[in-house]
């Protein structure tokens, strides 16, 4: 079972790789080209890695995302302008999910904002995203003047996920895991490395941390992570569990559920899009969320047999398309399958029944809230 987002995969040759490829590559994990990159997909199969984070603790390496540390008196100015949070509600060591509105409505990326000091923060963006998003910033920074450093190419990424991933972690480090709340970060000792940031975040719902280190330091963190995890069935975990575990969530995939044309407000992200202060089209994006809007991003539930898949139509009686299916899956927690995807407002309260086009057939599927599973 191949997510919907890998399922069409890029064909270029020319893919770089993460600091711990032949690692991968030795484990036996299926490589596949992703946001230009080579990426383990799964190594045993997406089943059992996806129980594994649920119910003990896994370990996906995402070093192909970007981070971007931006420093200077007016980086928090900076911020303010290009994101939709309200970034002057962080302190040091907080956490913020966001979003970089465009100018004409859309989203040019959902990212996270790490606050280091009142002058230093911590971006993190998508893979297939990078440049684009570092030319977007760069562009308003041209009136505020901040240093910025793109750290992507020098940076390791590993998120230790699952419920048992504190007890794993807790071995390698005299930092309180236990004490640090959701969205919250530490930068200390682990594995004997010091300056090493763990943030309490994660793209799974299942509890756990995500690392930062060096691409020197990702071999060794990797192995002492194996070891201290070793009594927990800790597993490597590859991007297909990824995309079924975040599903179960209803977290969005830049992509695929949000993108350049949908709108912070359609996709049901209205609680990161602050109006407290002013920011790239917010004033648009202000009368969108007081007039209401014509579409709303939902969740749903198969009622028929069949997996809905990203492009597919939601359609209506007569077969009219009146929507499209974002995401989807077939929830290995819930045993059924699960999509997320745009439709009239009308149709996005829980409970209501849609029409969803599969194979030349209009299979039954209803609206529910998400998150899918309690967290």
């Amino acid at each position: 079972m191949i997510p919907d987002y890998l399922r069409h995969m890029e064909t270029t040759s020319n893919l770089r790789r993460v600091a711990l490829h032949d690692i991968h590559v030795a484990l036996g994990a299926k490589m596949v080209p992703f946001a230009g990159f080579e990426m383990p997909v799964q190594y045993k199969g997406l089943m059992e890695e996806h129980h594994c984070v649920r119910n003990h603790a896994g370990v996906f390496d995402v070093s192909h995302m970007g981070e971007f540390r931006i420093r200077g008196e007016r980086a928090l100015d900076l911020l303010q302008q290009v994101t939709s949070n309200d970034v002057s509600k962080l302190f040091d060591g907080k956490v913020q999910y966001s979003c970089l509105p465009n100018e004409t409505g859309g989203i040019v990326d959902d990212l996270l904002v790490y606050r280091i000091s009142a002058t230093e923060y911590y971006l993190v963006v998508n893979a297939s995203n990078i440049r684009k998003d570092w030319e977007w910033i760069s562009r308003f920074n041209a009136s505020y003047g901040c240093e910025m450093t793109d750290e992507s190419d020098s940076t390791s990424l590993l998120a230790v996920q699952g419920p048992d991933a504190i007890q794993v972690l807790q071995k390698l480090t005299d930092m309180d895991l236990a004490s640090m709340e959701y969205y919250s970060f530490r930068i200390g000792t682990l594995g004997g490395h010091d300056n090493v940031l763990i943030s309490a975040t994660g793209y799974t719902g299942a509890g756990g941390f995500e690392v930062y280190v060096p691409n020197a330091l990702a071999e060794d963190i990797w192995k002492k992570i194996f070891t201290a995890g070793a009594s927990h069935g800790i597993q490597p975990i590859g991007l297909g569990a990824r995309d079924t575990l975040r599903m179960e969530m209803g977290f969005c995939l830049y992509g695929n559920d949000i993108d350049d044309t949908t709108s912070p407000i359609e996709a049901g992200l209205g609680w990161i899009t602050r109006f407290t202060k002013d920011f790239t089209n917010s004033a648009f994006l202000k009368a969108q969320k007081e007039a209401g809007v014509s579409r709303k991003l939902v969740g749903f539930e198969m009622v028929d047999k069949g997996i809905p898949r990203h492009g597919y139509d939601i359609v209506d009686a007569q077969g009219t398309g009146i929507g499209v299916v974002t995401s989807g899956t077939q929830s290995p927690t819930l045993g059924k399958a699960i999509g997320m995807g745009y439709v009239p407002t009308a149709l996005a309260n829980p409970g209501t029944e849609l029409l969803v086009s599969i194979r030349g057939k209009a299979l039954r599927a209803t609206v529910t809230k998400i998150p899918f599973i309690s967290r």
